[in-house]
């Protein structure tokens, strides 16, 4: 069973604000950067968004697009190439490249895809109005950490050890972002009131995901959460594969991990952000001011409990968990 995601605020064009630069003449240029590394769903996701706003790739709208690869010196390097070839309108995924991106230019429109918070990230200067050169699409991946501690909670009501791998900790370090500190801030009154003991534990590169779930399993960890990133997004099978190897039931932000053995995700669909982002781009590129889009936000959250995954670890899924899910894979 699925039901789909819905984000408020889509509206009409409103009035005229960057230079229209639409016509028969050249098509207009975009730059697309992403953190993280190339997935085709999320590529689809953003040319359908431009396609719903009336433009159509290699017709009357060229988009160049970069993936740093979760690497800071290859996303200066993309930045510095996209900001300086001039184009008329730049879209970013992850607070990492809307930072970088906002650091470097106030003049060309950005429109972002961001899971945290970004007035707290100080990317704009309010959700309703955004002011500057910056809008775009957040996701509030951060702020789901207690109902994902409560799902996974639910399904391991006797562990005594609850994890939080915060996953390619970078995106949640940039331009004001949460840090660990203000995590365990969040975590560990939900873990004493659960009366568990907390572990924080930080990755940021592959290598280091197996060290850490090496640990995990060392500490006796019995009900994990993973914070949302790129990294968790492209290791989303390694990530599974090792919460297998050390049966550590585990509760992710997206639904592309559960699709890829993880064994359950608590989150936004992140290629109808992705469709949103392309939408907005579209909006900017008919002239409307970044200014003036309002912060777009989503209203409906997915869960996704993988079956399989669940019978391998030899967990029953209540009835009640059950009926929640939006999906069961089988």
């Amino acid at each position: 069973m699925r039901r789909r995601d819905f984000i408020a605020g889509l509206g009409s064009a409103g009035a005229a604000g960057w230079p229209l630069r639409t016509g028969a003449q050249q098509p207009q240029v975009v730059g697309f950067i992403d953190f993280g590394k190339r997935h085709e769903r999320i590529v689809a996701a953003f040319r359908q968004g431009l396609k719903e706003t009336g433009f159509v790739e290699d017709q009357n709208v060229v988009v160049e697009y970069h993936f740093a690869e979760n690497r800071v010196d290859r996303l200066q390097e993309i930045v510095a190439d996209v900001v300086g070839r001039n184009v008329a309108a730049i879209a970013t995924i992850g607070v990492p490249a809307a930072a970088a991106v906002k650091a470097a230019t106030s003049r060309i429109p950005i429109v972002f895809g961001v899971g945290s918070n970004p007035v707290l990230t100080g990317l704009v200067a309010s959700l309703a109005r955004p002011g500057g050169n910056l809008t775009g699409v957040n996701s509030f991946i951060a702020e789901l950490l207690s109902k994902q501690i409560d799902l996974i909670v639910k399904l391991v009501p006797n562990s005594r050890v609850l994890g939080i791998l915060v996953a390619g900790g970078l995106g949640l370090l940039v331009a004001g972002g949460s840090s660990l500190e203000q995590l365990r801030q969040e975590g560990q009154p939900m873990a004493d009131a659960l009366g568990r003991k907390l572990l924080i534990i930080m990755a940021t590169t592959p290598q280091e995901l197996d060290e850490d779930f090496a640990m995990l399993a060392e500490q006796g960890v019995e009900a994990l959460v993973v914070r949302a990133s790129p990294l968790t997004y492209d290791q989303r099978e390694q990530m599974a594969g090792l919460a297998a190897h050390y049966s550590i039931p585990t509760v992710y932000p997206f639904r592309e991990n559960a699709e890829a053995g993880g064994l359950m995700s608590y989150g936004i669909n992140i290629a109808e952000s992705a469709r949103q982002v392309g939408i907005y781009v579209g909006r900017v590129l008919k002239g409307e001011k970044p200014a003036d889009l309002p912060v777009l936000q989503p209203t409906k959250f997915e869960f996704v409990i993988n079956l399989k995954t669940t019978k391998a670890l030899g967990l029953t899924i209540p009835r009640m968990l059950l009926a929640q899910a939006d999906e069961v894979i089988e």
